[in-house]
């Protein structure tokens, strides 16, 4: 009986957890892990990596891209984007699983710590910190929520090529260098056209009620051939910076071309598989693939540089 009692309470709170961590969206955090990698590697190779700095800007990157996925998962309720029709994971609000209002309060919440967290970096860094911080929250609660949602008007993009790119990658640099380099806006863009393409393979899923629902991204916008084009051009982008930071930096061969090699072959095999993804299940998985991708570029990145 007792083991009964005991077990009772265990097993509800490994419901809820499980609950809310699939409200954060495993799958979109290594978006926020990559451009603190390539940051703090390019911080390393100018012997300036201080690892205090680094953590705060990871805890910064993880809240501010959990804190978006709860408004997101809150706000596309709220505006009906998502429905029964949903053909993707099921949403915490929307498949009752969560009520409304503990959401909303579970993003501020988050928010709050992530904010939090980025005044932990002003020691490094000074007021224009707070500045880049506020706004960067700002912006992921405006994704999805706000008069003007970011997500709604073929913006989120942009955000996500911003934020999870430039922004993170130059931040996690300047706050451990203590200035900005050319390198790092390259890897910026590098990482931030990669996670783009997983809003891109959430979005090509979704087309169809997002478009019912008035959420007009560029999917929606400009249809599924677009989005194609869109999908390659990014890891264009990602493989061309890869091959620019070896030549500028002389980077050594014997890591740069294995890198390149597989950073390449498996950005055509991802391509390959979102031309041929014929059923949401297909895009389920590849959405998992292109978030793990953007850390292993990331990762071979940074290797380069350190190594």
């Amino acid at each position: 009986m007792r083991l009964g009692l005991l077990h009772f309470p265990f097993g509800i709170l490994n419901s809820s957890f499980k609950i809310w961590l699939s409200a954060a969206r495993p799958r979109t955090l290594p978006a926020a892990i990559a451009p603190v990698l390539a940051g703090s590697a390019l911080a390393w190779r100018e012997n300036a990596f201080k690892a205090p700095a680094a953590l705060a800007c990871l805890g910064f990157a993880l809240l501010v891209q959990i804190g978006a996925n709860f408004a997101n998962d809150y706000y596309d309720f709220v505006k009906g984007a998502d429905t029964a029709e949903r053909v993707g994971p099921r949403r915490a609000v929307a498949s009752g699983l969560v009520a409304p209002a503990a959401m909303r309060v579970a993003m501020w919440l988050v928010f709050a710590l992530a904010f939090a967290v980025g005044l932990t970096l002003l020691r490094y860094g000074g007021w224009p910190l707070l500045v880049i911080g506020v706004v960067s929250i700002a912006s992921g609660l405006a994704y999805t929520g706000g008069p003007f949602p970011l997500g709604y008007h073929g913006l989120g993009d942009v955000f996500v090529f911003i934020f999870f790119g430039l922004v993170a990658v130059g931040v996690t640099f300047f706050v451990q260098t203590g200035h900005l380099s050319v390198e790092a806006w390259m890897a910026g863009a590098g990482v931030g056209a990669l996670a783009t393409n997983i809003l891109l393979v959430n979005n090509y899923r979704d087309a169809a009620t997002d478009a019912k629902a008035g959420k007009r991204t560029l999917v929606v916008r400009f249809g599924k051939s677009f989005a194609r084009a869109q999908f390659a051009i990014a890891h264009g982008v990602a493989l061309a910076v890869m091959l620019e930071l070896s030549e500028r930096l002389a980077l050594r061969p014997a890591l740069t071309v294995p890198a390149g090699m597989i950073a390449a072959a498996l950005a055509v095999w991802q391509m390959q598989r979102l031309a041929r993804a014929h059923t949401p299940a297909d895009l389920i998985t590849l959405l998992g693939v292109a978030g793990r991708y953007v850390a292993l570029y990331a990762l071979l990145l940074s290797a380069c540089l350190v190594l």
